[in-house]
């Protein structure tokens, strides 16, 4: 998240308080668009909180992007840690956790349909982002381990994986909303 920085300092009647208030539906709309609409409120007060002590610290002199930037970041942050706990590492999972036969069968199948649904959605990535999106998630690369590999910077590295996160969600949400008839159509 980088600040626009001014030598003066912003007035009270354009401070962040009232920038938030002014922008907080757009606010919503755009992480709306990256979360569920349950982690919205959470994300905007949280993005408040950050640019609120920023201002503080520093002079900032378009509210509304610096806004709009941190809570966006917020979100991709929070896909970010969410896709990292449903496919983080297999060595801190007991393996009871993977033979259960307290688990209903239409749980069992709902799941191994939305593994099926996540696969695809990385398949259809663009090549460069797939490839930095599996060795993080899947193979647990570091971004230096990545950058070495791939020879690219650790900025891109980050930025393929946001997108990736992003554009796998938008698919799987697009996905669930779909009716199982027309998604066994589309993969037949």
């Amino acid at each position: 998240m980088r600040a626009t920085y001014s030598s003066a300092p912003m007035s009270a009647e354009h401070g962040i308080a009232s920038i938030y208030m002014a922008c907080r539906g757009l606010m919503a709309r755009t992480v709306r668009r990256i979360v569920g609409q349950d982690d919205v409120e959470d994300i905007l007060q949280e993005a408040f909180v950050r640019s609120f002590e920023a201002e503080g610290r520093q002079d900032i002199r378009d509210a509304r992007a610096f806004l709009m930037r941190t809570a966006r970041n917020l979100a991709l942050d929070h896909v970010s840690r969410a896709a990292y706990r449903t496919t983080g590492s297999l060595d801190q999972a007991d393996e009871e956790h993977f033979i259960d036969g307290a688990v209903p069968v239409d749980a069992q199948v709902d799941a191994e349909r939305r593994f099926v649904m996540f696969c695809q959605a990385v398949g259809s990535l663009p090549e460069q982002c797939r490839r930095v999106f599996v060795l993080h998630k899947v193979y647990g690369m570091s971004h230096e381990e990545i950058a070495t590999r791939l020879g690219i910077a650790q900025s891109t590295i980050q930025k393929h994986i946001a997108k990736g996160l992003l554009l796998c969600f938008e698919q799987m949400q697009g996905s669930a909303r779909e009716t199982p008839a027309a998604a066994a159509r589309r993969s037949a």
